[in-house]
């Protein structure tokens, strides 16, 4: 099934300054300056991205990684186009199209988080994350894919399948997973969709997508950016974040969605940071910063890019301090029995605010028991194990609950990074985000067999967490990640954008059908 407008409008009606290929490669900084020296408009750039993605997200490669266009998003630029034209600029983005995940709604388009029992929801409203976007005159262009239910449904789910949207596929290598569950907006941007895109994370679904789909993502502290009418899993870890072919386009996206929102409390001291994150990147920060290291995985390839991401690091100026990362046991536990009560409590939450005429569904139960009914659509692949131990939480005032929040936040926050930081006297930590995208695997669901990633206790703590790309792995790239305590995250963008700048390293993909051929696979006899 597929919602809202077709993929296929017809835009070639429609006159095209720019070629779709000229587009891919535009960051925000340079379409801004484009717009403002005359080189291009916000329609020309619409435009162009649209052409790009009837060819190739349904056509071509069919990534699958829009699940729908905004049907204003022509309109959109051509009011930007003309207050530009008039000396009215809202902000940083005036102009500048952008992709939001399904899960975060916009007026005018339906927020499905993936699923057919939220195909019909479209209750006419921009969650404030949105508005924000577009007081600082960005034009929303479009939902991208992502993981059902933010990947939260199943232990076996498959990362980047929707029942609305399908599989999305990985730009780099077709075969392969976009990690999850902001799968859709990583592939888009790393495919030259858009200049950059909002994802949201829970644990991962920011910092994984960016790292396999070379893209920077920033996984910000919680409570910047606000959360309402976004579908929820779990308000102690959730929050959004930009991913971007860019750290200077990811701080500029970043800064653009910070505000203080009366309906969501984690975001009452938000003002106190809001602030141009990308005007203030300062890469010398980097000299004398003493950085902490931590090892994962023992791929041979992998280890090198990792060891040579060290190199740029030294040759810019930072100290380097092998550590040894403080005792987990027991955290992963914690944070499943606090995730899974708080999303039976959040997502009852979340749609009592919809339209019952849209939503009929209004309870988790009510979600497990549509997931049932329509089974052969919902459930081919993989089925609902996490919503159903989910819908067996005693609620928010269990004292099972209580003590796993109180013990995940003390071993990731406390007695994780910040005795990590402080034992170590160093500022942050810098570790591999995750190795390179498994194959997708349609049978067997996600086969990832390799080290942990990064991401547990940041996303836990709330603390933030970046990731830049950090090259290719047998031609599927790799991330490095940067962890900081609560509010490092100007810190963290600082240092991440002196190792892009020092290492250059970004390639773009080249949509190969698979990275699982060639004459190494296929052996002396097929070679002669």
């Amino acid at each position: 099934m597929r919602i809202s407008v077709p993929l296929f409008i017809l835009w070639a009606a429609c006159a095209i300054p720019l070629r779709a290929q000229a587009i891919e490669e535009e960051t925000i900084a340079s379409l801004t300056q484009g717009m403002a020296a005359g080189r291009i408009t916000s329609t020309s750039a619409v435009d162009a991205y649209l052409a790009r993605i009837a060819a190739m997200d349904r056509a071509g490669p069919r990534l699958n990684s829009i699940i729908a266009l905004n049907p204003d998003a022509r309109g959109e630029a051509q009011a930007r186009d003309a207050e530009r034209k008039a000396g009215r600029l809202r902000g940083p983005l005036h102009g500048v199209p952008i992709l939001i995940k399904d899960n975060v709604e916009v007026r005018g388009m339906p927020t499905t988080a993936g699923s057919l029992a939220l195909a019909r929801n479209n209750p006419g409203r921009d969650a404030p994350l949105v508005a924000a976007l577009r007081a600082q005159g960005a034009v929303i262009l479009g939902k991208t894919n992502l993981s059902e239910w933010a990947n939260i449904r199943s232990s076996r789910s498959l990362s980047g399948w929707s029942a609305i949207g399908g599989l999305t596929r990985n730009p780099y290598a077709l075969d392969r997973t976009t990690c999850g569950s902001s799968s859709g907006s990583g592939a888009a941007i790393a495919a030259g969709f858009a200049a950059a895109a909002v994802g949201t994370e829970t644990d991962g679904s920011i910092i994984c997508p960016s790292s396999m789909t070379g893209l920077v993502g920033l996984k910000p502290t919680l409570g910047l950016i606000p959360r309402t009418h976004v579908v929820p899993i779990s308000h102690s870890q959730d929050t959004a974040g930009p991913m971007a072919r860019s750290v200077r386009d990811a701080a500029m996206l970043f800064s653009a969605m910070i505000a203080v929102d009366p309906a969501d409390p984690a975001t009452r001291d938000a003002s106190r940071y809001k602030k141009d994150y990308a005007a203030a990147l300062d890469p010398a920060r980097i000299r004398g910063m003493r950085i902490g290291i931590v090892r994962i995985g023992a791929q041979p390839e992998w280890r090198a890019r990792f060891d040579a991401a060290l190199a740029t690091l030294k040759a810019a100026g930072a100290e380097l301090v092998e550590i040894k990362p403080t005792p987990a046991e027991g955290m992963g536990d914690a944070e499943g029995i606090v995730l899974y009560t708080e999303l039976k409590a959040d997502l009852a939450a979340y749609l009592a605010t919809t339209r019952a005429d849209q939503v009929l569904d209004r309870t988790l139960s009510d979600l497990i028991e549509f997931n049932d009914r329509e089974a052969a659509r919902e459930m081919p692949l993989f089925g609902q194990d996490t919503f159903m131990e989910a819908e067996a939480t005693k609620g928010l005032d269990d004292p099972a609950y209580l003590a796993a929040r109180q013990t995940s936040l003390r071993l990731a926050g406390k007695d994780g990074i910040d005795r990590m930081l402080a034992e170590n006297r160093i500022e942050m930590i810098v570790m591999p985000s995750y190795g390179p995208a498994w194959p997708s695997d349609t049978a067997w669901g996600d086969q990832y067999e390799g080290p942990g990633g990064s991401t547990g206790r940041a996303a836990i703590a709330g603390y933030p967490h970046l990731t830049v790309p950090m090259g290719l792995v047998r031609g599927l790239p790799v991330g490095l990640s940067f962890i900081g305590t609560a509010h490092d995250d100007q810190k963290l963008l600082d240092i991440g954008y002196a190792y892009e700048q020092a290492a250059r390293i970004r390639i773009k993909p080249d949509f190969r059908p698979t990275v699982d051929s060639g004459p190494e696979l296929e052996g002396a006899i097929a070679t002669r």
